[in-house]
């Protein structure tokens, strides 16, 4: 993995993001901090950083406020982080376009390998890998991160891309959705597989005609989800 990419850690307990900045700093990451809302979105619009870990209560504008107004310009990763249990937290984080969540408090040790794990997924290139898909109408060129549906141009976020690519790559083949975690986020999730679930809802919304009728991105009831191979 490619060091030196710069993570935003966004928390108003100055003792947790000093203790994360020392830990990814020891990766060999590049680390900006910020307390509070305000301050997070203006250096995370200043310096685009690679990834954000976000808390969500924060003064001022909380994480879900920051999370929003950083969707609406950028496809930055964001992990949140929230000291409360209630999955209520974190599905609505998933529907603002969070990537990730986890619970306080966590192992930092974790924390890290799923940046890691998300840095990789999400920008990662293979020599002789193949750059374009197109099924039907839907063309993902793998090497722009780009989506066009009939020639319409489809904004997705970053894990909405690599769970899109990853199924439509393997088209036809069935994967649950404890595998697609570990295929397309990387590592072991702790979490539940709604996580999966919010995702493959974003993307239907995005690319299926009907999403409510979906003819793309099918699900195999008990088992998981597909592509469909043949339109």
């Amino acid at each position: 993995m490619t060091k030196g990419e710069l993570v935003m850690v966004v928390d108003d307990e100055r003792t947790l993001v000093k203790a994360l900045k020392f830990n990814l700093e020891k990766e060999g990451y590049r680390v900006e901090e910020a307390y509070n809302g305000e301050e997070a979105l203006q250096k995370i619009f200043d310096l685009n950083p690679d990834i954000v870990v976000l808390d969500l209560m924060l003064p001022g504008l909380d994480g879900f406020d920051v999370c929003r107004e950083i969707r609406k310009k950028l496809d930055v990763p964001i992990i949140m982080l929230t000291a409360r249990g209630d999955d209520i937290d974190k599905v609505l984080g998933l529907e603002l376009g969070a990537d990730d969540y986890m619970t306080k408090p966590f192992n930092p040790r974790e924390l890290i390998a799923r940046i890691k794990a998300i840095l990789r997924r999400s920008g990662g290139k293979e020599e002789g890998a193949k750059k374009h898909i197109q099924i039907g109408g839907l063309q993902i060129d793998l090497m722009q991160h780009r989506v066009r549906l009939n020639n319409k141009e489809i904004e997705l976020t970053a894990k909405e891309f690599a769970l899109l690519s990853f199924l439509a790559s393997n088209a036809g083949r069935v994967y649950s959705r404890e595998q697609l975690l570990e295929q397309v986020w990387g590592y072991n999730f702790f979490g539940d597989a709604r996580t999966v679930d919010v995702h493959i809802r974003h993307l239907r919304e995005k690319i299926e005609e009907d999403p409510s009728n979906p003819k793309l991105i099918i699900t195999v009831w008990g088992t998981g989800y597909k592509f469909r191979e043949e339109l």
